[in-house]
Formats: C-alpha cells, structure tokens, sequence
C-alpha cells in the first residue's frame, strides 16, 4: 500500500483498490449507500431520500470533515473505476480518540474489501496522522463489523451508550 497525493485527491493505493476524497460528484452513490439495508440497520438512517439530500450530506459531513485533515474516503475498485464503498475516521466529540467506519454496497461485502480498505486506513492513521489509539462504535449485532474491527486489531473495551443508542466500544493502541 502507498499513500499518495494526486490532484485526484487519492489518499490510499491498496492491491485492488485505491481511496480518495469525496467530492460532490459521488452523490449518486452517496444517495445509494446511504440507502442499503445494512447501512439503514447498523449505522442509521441519515434522511437521504434523493441527490439532492446526497449532495448536502456531502458538504456538510464528509467534505467538511476534511477540515480535521482525515475524514471518510470512498473506495474505488481498480479495475472498474467504481465506488463500492466508504472506511476513514470521524473524530466524534463523545469519545476521547478518532474512531474508524467503514461501509460497502451489498455487492462488495464477503469479498476482503472491507479489510483491505480498513487496514489501509489503520496504517495511514498510525504512520501519516500519527494516530496513536483508534476506537471502533458497532452496534451489538453487527457481527460482520464486530470480526472486522478484531482483525484490525482492535478489542472490545465496554459498553457505551451515544445518541440513545447502546453500542460496543472497541480500542487499539497502534
């Protein structure tokens, strides 16, 4: 993996797939992810109903979020220049350190990208951000995110509650 910067604004090269900024053209995918049963279920519904919702979304939480200088990036599969996916770091005020997230379209989960894109991540956070401790929210029946977390190394820490929701936290120090 190598980080780059290119006026494409990729931040990360994996084996198959390569991380960038999202820009306002990603609203149609935005619209679609945002919008998959999995995402509706374990993160929540953020009331993208249309582009127009989406392109909002965008500026307002995840180009802004680029202010902290990191943020969610979109996945890209190499070989079809096509978005399937979302992983980066949020610093929430609730919790003390960065916690990472990741998302793909159905299509593209059960494939290693998720890991491979996190992990990705993980690195660019210790070694560029200097990140020293990464924290992971999940919500207890996610247990396809719960596995992913523990193969980046993170381990459950307690139980939390944010928003009126429980979640499990989960840490590392990397």
């Amino acid at each position: 993996m190598i980080a780059t910067k290119s006026i494409m604004t990729t931040i990360l090269t994996t084996q198959r797939l390569y991380l960038r900024n999202f820009e306002l053209t990603d609203a149609p995918f935005i619209l679609e992810l945002l919008n998959t049963p999995a995402w509706l279920q374990f993160i929540g519904d953020r009331n993208v109903k249309n582009e127009e919702d989406a392109t909002t979304y965008l500026e307002n939480r995840l180009i802004k979020g680029y202010e902290n200088g990191f943020g969610f990036y979109v996945i890209i599969l190499k070989d079809k220049e096509l978005p399937i996916g979302i992983a980066g770091f949020v610093k929430r005020a609730e919790l003390p350190h960065v916690d990472i997230g990741y998302a793909l379209l159905p299509a593209y989960e059960g494939k290693g990208y998720a890991y491979e894109a996190a992990k990705a991540v993980m690195d660019y956070g210790k070694n560029q951000l200097g990140f020293s401790t990464v924290l992971a929210i999940i919500t207890a029946d996610n247990h396809r995110s719960i596995r992913l977390a523990e193969q980046l190394g993170l381990r459950f820490d307690k139980e939390i509650s944010m928003n009126n929701e429980q979640l499990l936290l989960f840490s590392t120090a990397i």
